[in-house]
């Protein structure tokens, strides 16, 4: 069952958050469905820019039709994930997404307000949800590039503001986290008192966080050791997840953590097998070992086991 990230937050607000994550072909697809009903979590589905032009966002909004019909129990927002105003427009207008995000934090303040507030108006109008930005992670993820000393951390008060402005329904806020594979040289913690400021200045609104991966060391020495040249990074501690819901995060997003899922997988099939030339087998695999991934996160999210009483509280 499809609904809105909103619907979703005001179930999880102070108590848990709500694993997102990025899909780009049916395998991932399957693997997150079968994870999140395992674990009984709700989710929400991203679809990056990237992702819809990978093969089409047609093909993509089948697998997410078919996915619905073959796991009717599932309750999920599907969520596009950085997009810029056009894209919005786009999926606003298809009748498919429950959710969009007007990604203009690299515009001056006004200007991104300017920006978001158009969006959330299109949005609104049709029941839909709005993810917006303030702040500047670093990283790399698909076209987004933000050079380290270039990211910046929310400020509340600026957030506080943006969020009246704008009327926009959750805001992601820079807080430490980083995008993509390569995010941190030592070990890095979430700026906890970034949240602590903006739950005090606007009580019982969501936030949300990008760049969340944890990057698995065991999962990248095991790439390396299938001929990948990943080099050391580390990501976000997952046991700081829980913490950060308990102040107002209802959204996580983990992206990275599942391409190295996959990449481990396939390199490892390959490598035993080398005569093999049919992709089916490691896709099975990568199936299966992207569920235990899935519903791992969801008990650090402390999403596990919510979907009875989420679907009591939908009414459903």
């Amino acid at each position: 069952m499809i609904v809105t990230t909103a619907q979703l937050f005001k179930h999880a607000y102070g108590k848990y958050a709500v694993g997102a994550y990025n899909i780009n072909n049916a395998e991932q697809a399957m693997g997150l469905f079968r994870g999140c009903l395992q674990s009984q979590a709700p989710f929400i589905i991203q679809i990056s820019k990237g992702a819809r032009k990978y093969t089409d966002k047609r093909m993509l909004e089948a697998i997410i039709r078919a996915a619905e019909v073959l796991f009717p129990e599932a309750i999920y927002a599907v969520h596009l994930d950085h997009g810029d105003e056009e894209t919005c427009y786009d999926c606003i207008n298809s009748g498919f997404y429950s959710s969009v995000m007007i990604d203009a934090s690299h515009e001056p303040f006004d200007k991104n307000v300017e920006i978001t507030k158009r969006v959330v108006t299109a949005a609104h109008r049709k029941g839909i949800s709005v993810e917006a930005e303030l702040g500047m992670l670093g990283g790399v993820e698909e076209d987004i590039k933000v050079e380290e000393g270039n990211a910046c951390l929310t400020k509340p008060e600026e957030a506080q503001k943006f969020i009246k402005l704008t009327g926009c329904d959750s805001l992601a806020a820079a807080i430490g986290t980083s995008h993509g594979a390569y995010k941190f040289k030592g070990r890095q913690s979430l700026h906890f008192e970034v949240l602590e400021g903006i739950k005090k200045l606007v009580p019982g609104y969501p936030i949300v966080m990008h760049g969340s991966s944890s990057v698995p060391q065991d999962e990248v020495q095991r790439i390396n050791a299938a001929g990948g040249k990943l080099g050391t990074a580390v990501g976000v501690d997952i046991n700081e997840y829980l913490p950060a819901a308990k102040l107002g995060v209802t959204k996580i997003n983990i992206d990275t953590d599942g391409r190295l899922v996959w990449t481990r997988v396939h390199r490892e099939f390959f490598r035993d097998k080398p005569a093999e030339f049919d992709f089916r087998p490691p896709g099975k695999i990568f199936m299966d070992e992207y569920a235990k991934f899935i519903a791992s996160r969801n008990d650090k999210l402390g999403s596990s086991g919510q979907l009875a009483d989420l679907r009591k509280s939908l009414g459903k």
